[in-house]
């Protein structure tokens, strides 16, 4: 253990050191602006004494009208779960390929990297020189490498291949909560960049994606803060579940997001590859470090001050779990936070809604509610839809049946227009069993809401670099990715 401490204090030297002030910012400093905001504190006492009442609500109207309660709640879940497909179906049949101008920005302002790296010696090399690659000028690149101060290896790994003065290494004290968001928030506090991007540590972002993103604000206007770009898995070749999941992200971004861009709606952000204004996301507050799914989060927030994120075109490629383990513990960090995200923007709704506006607080619902729901509902439909199948009860109903039926269409047809999107055939081999992926969701459901309770902040870590990927050789940067996109830059 003293050779561990005395290894990182010979590299510290080397790097970028922050103050306690500094430090204490990023942990409390949200809260302490925005306490109403935070997830620092998981439940107040009027949810707490509303989810009380509801029980008992329904308790009570079980026990005094069992019937009439039934049929009220049968019908409240066709709603949802209704809604929901016809988001889905709406994504997909008005799917069109997200095509950015690539013409050369007009100027070049600087643009700050942030990084944050956590038990990642194996992949920052590949990670430096994905970032090496960006048709960006080296001058006006501002990349901080985000290290924990207790990750010796991955401090020693990112010393080594930031020569490049563009490239900074920035040491965040082990502190709590030992949280992505807490990193970002010292690496947003030391930014020289008129514009920032996050990128994760096994990101592989299109060259072009910075001068798209540029593009995309010059056209949004100063409320346009955020320009998300899509995220693609590139090991879905590995095993069944990264197929799945590389269908789940392809409908999300490809699909979910631009829609919800056209409509001008609330968009829950993608953990990497979103870019901003760095003045806009100061004014809200930066990254709530107590919030584990701190994207959508932010999304959320944006909206809330009168905001607008929008998507872009050139793609970041991603490493997804390859087997169940690790995505069970990815999973279940990501609904926990989707959980303490909801409660944050319930905590008031009357003030949400005003500030979201009614089609972005409905949108909310559906989106962020209603995949909460689906989340734990999935599993026990499952089994519900096999009982109904092999025995002789009725058990949903000829409207459930139908509606299940169409679910499981409607997923199939996203899932094929995501192939025709993004020319990725694994995800046409993943449509055909996804009902026997979605009930996976209910147990990574029942272990985020014990964690909700337990452990509110604590942040699984992903393992990176652990699968072979797809090699990726991309177009030059300065022509446009299509005729349609050389045809909207004119």
């Amino acid at each position: 253990m003293g050779g561990a401490i005395r290894r990182a204090d010979e590299l510290r030297p080397a790097a970028t050191t922050i103050a306690a002030d500094q430090l204490n910012a990023a942990r409390y400093g949200f809260h302490r602006t925005q306490p109403g905001r935070s997830a620092k504190r998981t439940f107040y006492i009027t949810q707490l004494l509303a989810f009380a009442a509801l029980a008992a609500a329904l308790v009570w109207c079980f026990a005094t009208y069992p019937g009439p309660t039934g049929k009220a709640l049968h019908l409240a879940a066709l709603a949802v779960f209704a809604s929901a497909i016809a988001l889905r179906f709406a994504a997909a049949a008005h799917v069109s390929p997200l095509l950015t101008p690539l013409a050369a920005p007009a100027r070049h302002p600087v643009y700050t990297i942030l990084c944050p790296l956590y038990r990642e010696a194996n992949v920052v090399a590949d990670l430096v020189a994905a970032l090496d690659r960006l048709d960006y000028p080296k001058h006006a690149l501002d990349i901080k490498l985000l290290v924990e101060g207790d990750d010796v290896n991955t401090m020693a790994a990112a010393l080594a291949v930031s020569g490049a003065p563009h490239v900074d290494v920035v040491i965040v004290p082990a502190a709590a909560p030992r949280t992505k968001p807490k990193a970002l928030n010292v690496g947003l506090a030391l930014a020289r960049g008129e514009y920032v991007v996050v990128y994760d540590a096994e990101d592989r972002p299109h060259p072009a994606q910075l001068s798209a993103a540029l593009a995309a604000f010059e056209r949004g206007g100063e409320r346009l803060a955020c320009a998300q770009a899509p995220l693609d898995i590139d090991n879905g070749a590995v095993s069944w579940i990264v197929r799945q999941f590389a269908a789940e992200y392809a409908i999300q971004f490809h699909e979910i997001l631009p829609l919800l861009a056209r409509l001008k709606l609330p968009l829950p952000l993608g953990g990497t590859s979103n870019h901003f204004r760095t003045d806009a996301l100061k004014a809200v507050g930066g990254w709530d470090p107590y919030n584990v799914t701190e994207d959508a989060d932010l999304g959320y927030r944006l909206a809330r001050d009168g905001y607008r994120a929008d998507v872009i075109g050139p793609p970041t490629y991603e490493e997804a779990p390859i087997g169940f383990a690790a995505w069970l513990k990815q999973r279940t960090r990501w609904i926990k936070g989707h959980m303490q995200t909801w409660l944050v923007l319930m905590r008031d709704p009357p003030r949400t809604l005003r500030e979201l506006g009614p089609a972005g607080f409905l949108a909310m619902q559906l989106v962020l509610g209603g995949g909460l729901v689906g989340a734990f509902a999935h599993g026990p439909l499952a089994g519900v839809i096999v009982i109904a199948a092999l025995s002789p009860y009725n058990l949903l109903g000829a409207t459930g049946l139908a509606l299940a039926v169409f679910g499981y269409c409607v997923a199939v047809f996203s899932a094929l227009v995501a192939t025709g999107v993004s020319g990725n055939l694994s995800h046409t081999r993943a449509a055909l069993t996804m009902p026997f992926y979605w009930p996976l969701a209910s147990i990574a459901a029942g272990c985020a809401l014990f964690e909700l309770i337990v452990r509110p902040h604590h942040w699984a870590k992903t393992a990176h670099g652990v699968s072979p990927r797809a090699l990726r050789r991309f177009a030059s940067p300065a022509q446009p990715q299509t005729a349609a996109a050389a045809k909207a830059s004119r």
